[in-house]
């Protein structure tokens, strides 16, 4: 069978994506083919408007279309506790648990020494701006258990030492290697539940 060059295109470049392979993207492909013209038209124009009109708020680094986002401008959040997340997947898994009512601060990645990824090439500088107004309490470090994840997270305190806030990390009810986007309800809201301070090393 010999594909139309277009939908060959659609093909590779869908695989491309993270989770998907030759074969997801195919299945996918060939179910919008099956769907209403109108809809398939609304998914493309909306992955258009995402991708143009989303831009970082400029208090907590989450994609959003005002400035600043929903949540830190909701009067009703507790803006006195941070939570600390990597990217904003983990800050939509923990807002799809429905347990936490602070604010978030979105690093943008992690400290990967590796990697070449150093402390300035993660929004450090927007978390230190916050806490050092003095309204911040406490925050939160749900950064995945890894060796990147540690590194952040004891780059944070020592950054955060001067400021008399207090530091805590969630507890180990996600395993070592796991990641925080990928981690459950009940999971997310006991590691939550059990934090504890962080201790300097």
């Amino acid at each position: 069978m010999v594909l139309a060059r277009s939908l060959k295109e659609l093909m590779v470049l869908l695989s491309e994506l993270p989770g998907l392979g030759e074969r997801s993207s195919q299945r996918i492909i060939f179910h919008l083919l099956k769907e209403r013209p109108e809809k398939v038209r609304r998914i493309a124009e909306l992955i258009i408007e995402v991708r143009e009109k989303l831009k970082p708020c400029s208090v907590c680094g989450a994609l959003s279309d005002s400035d600043p986002c929903g949540i830190c401008s909701d009067p009703q959040r507790d803006h006195a506790t941070v939570c600390v997340v990597e990217d904003v997947l983990d800050l939509l898994s923990i807002e799809r648990a429905s347990f936490y009512k602070g604010v978030y601060h979105i690093l943008g990645g992690l400290i990967s020494f590796t990697e070449g990824k150093g402390p300035e090439s993660i929004n450090l500088s927007g978390l230190v701006r916050r806490v050092e107004k003095g309204d911040v309490k406490e925050v939160i470090l749900a950064l995945d258990p890894s060796v990147e994840g540690d590194t952040t997270m004891f780059y944070i305190v020592d950054i955060l030492k001067p400021f008399k806030v207090k530091i805590t990390r969630l507890a180990f009810g996600i395993p070592i290697g796991g990641n925080v986007d990928m981690a459950d309800v009940l999971t997310l809201t006991k590691a939550f539940e059990g934090r504890r301070e962080v201790e300097e090393v």
